[in-house]
């Protein structure tokens, strides 16, 4: 872009070089230079007014002294005349208003804000007849209007006034500046001013033009008409100017013809690109960026022969690539990223191809168009003169072409988040130029060697990483291979690199950020690495099998990120650098207590992850002493003791993961100041008492799981004002009491786990609206991980845990009937078991069509399962036994496949598969009049043949039973009287059974009425 700008600038030099030839004699006042002319009285006293009435703090102006005011640093006089011509006071230090903010920092505002003038503009500066330049910007005036008096220097070419910091709405006495060629009010004000245009008639001569980022809605209707009244110009630029719509007439700039700069960028057009674009037959420059510009790019481009630079990126076009714009042999720019072209890319690149002396395209950046693909055509291999490519995001597939290694010229090649499932060619390792290259994101197969980059010596930036865990893509280099680069990022992520550590790392003493993590290396780090000496900002060796005790005292520079997780590192917690701001050290088997300093040492951090280790002890309570905690993940350690008091001044914390410790005591109030929690998880310890109420002012909570421990209580109402809540799991806890009904009012709330508890009292009848589990989730959101009890087991969910949508209240003492619940669309699980829930299962639950899993056993419901259930076709966990249900088992659709008879147990009224008890009409046999198989005559003929042999052995049987036993009791005596004494025995023990029963009902029921009375 700095190549682009020089030629535009260039080209406008020559059309103004006829105006400023005679200043080719001027020199600056501040030169060495010797110059035979001083300055007049007049004008020397009125630069003295213009200092006094300004402010400089960084004494910028330290040289306006003496009397020759030529000699002052910034005053340009006439070497003919002694008269100054111009004012150069422009703040260097400040970063101008088109800078972006990634390419400057605050440093570097801070550093020109302490160079910047500040006060007021004195009228003494209209005593400088001559003033033909004036450069006031990058300074502060605090809002001070722009001076009328400035619209009365007639011999003024060049004003600059950019990012000064003005005030208020542009004086219409600009206009007066008839000889004006440069004017440049690039973001002059700091507010937003509604400004017109009707003084720009005024300005005949002017060639270049800059009113960026001034508000000109309200001259959104004519701003056309007024540019088109600059017959001269050459260069316009009304970026950010809040501009709505584009000029529809055939010929709206007929006066400018030359023009060859045109910024129209981060405006509001809503339009496709006009037609009468295409008559500014030398533009040179175009930048549409950031609009809301429609339909396809037009073919006309390829009229446009001069343009050099193109700047599409950020609309809604749509369509393919016009074959046109391959035509641009001078095309050196052309940003098209974010749009959704579609289509592929080949024909563009031919037709760049074909230029005479080769294309002078240098940066093509064509990411972000996700319909963009198909195969990167060997034509690419032609744009010689190509520096930068940017193809990432798109659909792109195969492999690079062997042609790449053509480009002789590329430094920035960049082609993540595609689909190429390819090989990488070893033609890139011929990219001797090449600075950055990112593969990242794409399912690359295929071995990578020393060859991928044999010639890469300027590499500095490499990046092939994946965020899917299969692995498809081999290093194969030698163990003595030394690379031609020197590194300062790399990144490799899914690549298997191992199983031993990358001994080519060994030259690399330039690294900044090392991530190899699941690289499948199972290994130990070398001492080596650890005596290089790096400055690394990041280290990310996570997800290996590295083992081996980490070294203390290791050294990082400030916000420093180290993530050594899921490895099997062991020994006690390892001393890092106080510069840490991010310390990931789970899944590890690191043991021992958190040193009792961590807060001291490292007091920069912000998240700390141990979790998933063996160490044991106390929290430490120099925790607290870090105030820009954002997560602290301590889970599934041995951890012991109460929560600490660590929660005062920790604005930003918005993770606090302690589960499956042995943590006890009470839930500390002070966690109540944590305005910005969003996942707070205890679960799996031994804490006592009540929720506390202090908690309320948690508004942000998304997570709140407090499972598994020994909490008491109600449940808190308050519970309802956390609008932001997806997940309350509270099982297996003490908590007593009725579920509130504010619960209901939860409308994002898709996870309710209460189960285990000793709640009563009936199901909120409002539970059906709880709209989060109705509600489809259109994208990925994070919400941790959460042990839910589905299907019959309990399962870990993750990455997917936003998909789950349950209810589980089981083992409680809740009572009353089954809620209203079908509304509730996307419910997966619903668990009701073990309470004493009375009657009907509701026939509309066949309406909770995507539930995979039903449990309402160990309750007293009665009457028919509903037939509706069968259209339940994602159930694939029913349990209904131990109730009092009956009628007949539905048998079609998913109630074929349960044919397990425990889930009909004890429901002595059902009936039918696959219980033994046959529903009444079951064994009537049917005959089809029509006709009968043989194989059923023969199965009736059997039956038939095997029930007379039935009836022919009752009667035999019959006497032999009877006669068997009361035989002998007739004739022997003292059996017989045996056997009646026994009977009368018996007869007795029940009668006094029955009486003593009787007598304590009677009781019982008496005191419970008198009970009742009082």
């Amino acid at each position: 872009m700095a190549n682009i700008n020089a030629s535009i600038h260039f080209l406008l030099l020559i059309f103004l070089s006829s105006t400023f030839l005679y200043l080719e004699t001027v020199k600056l006042g501040s030169c060495n230079g010797v110059l035979n002319v001083t300055c007049t009285e007049i004008e020397r006293k009125a630069l003295v007014d213009f200092k006094q009435g300004l402010t400089d703090p960084s004494g910028r102006l330290s040289s306006w002294v003496g009397l020759d005011c030529c000699r002052w640093s910034g005053v340009v006089c006439s070497q003919r005349v002694p008269r100054v011509i111009k004012l150069k006071l422009r703040n260097q230090y400040a970063r101008s208003p088109d800078a972006n903010d990634e390419d400057t920092g605050a440093f570097e505002d801070d550093y020109g804000a302490a160079h910047a003038f500040g006060g007021e503009i004195s009228h003494s500066l209209l005593d400088l007849k001559d003033l033909r330049y004036l450069d006031l910007s990058m300074n502060n005036l605090e809002g001070l209007q722009i001076p009328k008096f400035i619209g009365s220097f007639k011999r003024l070419r060049y004003l600059n006034l950019s990012g000064a910091s003005f005030g208020g709405t542009i004086p219409p006495h600009l206009g007066n500046l008839s000889s004006l060629l440069y004017l440049d009010l690039n973001s002059y004000s700091l507010e937003s001013v509604e400004d017109d245009l009707h003084w720009l008639s005024g300005l005949s001569s002017l060639r270049h033009l800059n009113l960026g980022n001034i508000d000109l809605s309200k001259a959104a209707a004519y701003w056309h008409r007024a540019v088109n009244s600059l017959s001269s110009l050459l260069e316009l630029r009304l970026p950010r100017c809040g501009l709505s719509s584009l000029p529809d007439l055939p010929l709206p700039f007929f006066n400018v013809t030359s023009l060859l700069v045109l910024d129209l960028s981060n405006n509001d057009f809503n339009s496709s690109i006009p037609h009468w674009l295409f008559n500014f037959s030398s533009l040179a420059y175009l930048d549409l960026n950031s609009n809301n510009l429609q339909g396809s790019v037009p073919e006309g481009f390829g009229y446009l022969i001069s343009l050099k630079y193109i700047d599409f990126s950020s609309n809604l076009f749509i369509g393919h690539l016009p074959r046109d714009l391959g035509k641009l042999c001078n095309l050196r720019t052309l940003k098209l990223s974010f749009n959704s072209i579609s289509g592929e890319i080949t024909e563009f690149m031919d037709g760049l191809s074909e230029c005479v002396n080769s294309s002078s395209l240098e940066s093509l950046d064509l990411g972000f168009n996700y319909k963009l693909g198909g195969f990167l055509p060997n034509s690419l291999g032609h744009l010689k003169n190509l520096k930068s490519l940017h193809l990432w995001s798109n659909s792109f597939v195969g492999s690079i072409p062997n042609s790449i290694g053509n480009l002789s010229s590329l430094q920035g090649f960049y082609i993540s988040e595609n689909q190429m499932n390819g090989i990488i060619p070893e033609s890139v390792g011929q990219l001797s130029a090449l600075v950055a290259l990112d593969l990242s994101e794409n399912p690359w197969v295929g071995v990578v060697t020393e060859s991928h980059f044999s010639n890469l010596t300027s590499l500095t930036e490499l990046a092939i990483k994946k965020s899917f865990l299969n692995i498809t893509l081999v290093f194969n280099v030698n163990s003595k291979w030394i690379p031609p680069f020197k590194l300062n990022y790399l990144e490799l992520q899914a690549c298997q690199l191992g199983p031993k550590f990358p001994a080519w790392l060994r030259t690399q003493n330039q690294l900044k950020t090392i991530v190899l993590n699941n690289a499948r290396i199972s290994d130990t780090i070398p001492d080596w690495f650890w005596k290089l000496d790096l400055q690394l900002e990041l280290l990310d060796v996570a997800n290996n099998q590295l083992s081996g005790r980490v070294p203390n005292s290791l050294k990082f520079p400030k916000n420093a990120v180290v993530d050594l997780g899921s490895n099997r590192f062991h020994g006690p917690f390892p001393h890092f650098s106080s510069n840490l701001s991010s310390l990931y050290l789970r899944d590890n088997l690191f043991s021992g207590p958190i040193p009792r300093d961590v807060g001291k040492t490292m007091p920069w951090l912000t998240n700390f992850d141990v979790s998933w280790n063996s160490l044991n002890g106390t929290i430490p309570l120099s925790l607290g002493k870090i105030t820009g905690l954002t997560s602290l993940v301590l889970s599934n350690n041995h951890l012991s003791g109460e929560i600490p008091l660590i929660w005062n001044d920790k604005p930003d914390l918005y993770i606090v993961d302690m589960a499956n410790n042995s943590l006890s005591g009470e839930i500390p109030s002070s966690m109540g100041t944590l305005n910005s929690l969003m996942f707070l998880i205890l679960s799996g310890n031994k804490l006592s008492g009540e929720i506390p109420s202090s908690l309320q002012n948690c508004k942000d909570m998304d997570s709140f799981d407090l499972g598994d421990n020994r909490l008491s209580g109600n449940l808190p109402s308050w519970i309802g004002e956390m609008q932001s809540l997806l997940i309350l799991r509270l099982r297996s806890n003490l908590f007593d009491g009725n579920i509130p009904s504010q619960v209901c009012s939860l409308s994002h709330l898709h996870i309710l786990d209460v189960a285990h508890n000793n709640l009563s009292g009936s199901v909120p009848s409002c539970l059906g609206n709880l709209s989060g589990m109705a509600t489809e989730i259109s994208s990925e959101r994070y919400e941790g991980q959460l042990s839910v009890v589905m299907k019959g087991r309990e399962l870990i969910y993750q990455n997917t845990l936003y998909l789950v949508n349950s209810i589980d209240l089981s083992d409680n003492n809740i009572s009353g009937k089954l809620p209203e619940l079908r509304n509730l669309s996307r419910l997966g699980t619903l668990n009701l078991s073990r309470n004493h829930l009375t009657g009907n299962i509701p026939e509309d639950v066949g309406s909770l069509s995507q539930l995979e899993t039903l449990d309402l056993s160990r309750n007293q419901l009665s009457g028919l399962i509903p037939p509706s259930m069968v259209s339940m076709t994602s159930l694939n966990h029913l349990n209904l036994s131990y109730n009092r249900l009956s009628g007949k088992i539905p048998t079609s659709n998913q109630f074929q496949t349960f044919n397990d008879p425990s889930i009909y147990r004890n429901n002595l009224a059902l009936c039918g598969e696959p219980l033994a008890m046959k529903c009444p009409g079951d064994d009537e046999a049917t005959t089809d009049s029509s006709g009968v198989d043989n194989e059923d005559h023969d199965d009736e003929h059997e039956d038939a043949f095997e029930m007379k042999w039935f009836y022919m052995s009752m009667g035999p049987g019959f006497v032999v039973g009877f006669w068997g036993v009361f035989g002998p009791l007739i004739i022997n005596r003292s059996w017989r009287r045996a056997y009646f004494r026994f009977l009368d025995e018996m007869k007795d023990r029940v009668m006094v059974v029955i009486t003593v029963n009787v007598a304590w009902l009677q009781k019982k029921c008496k005191w419970e009425r008198k009970h009742h009375r009082t």
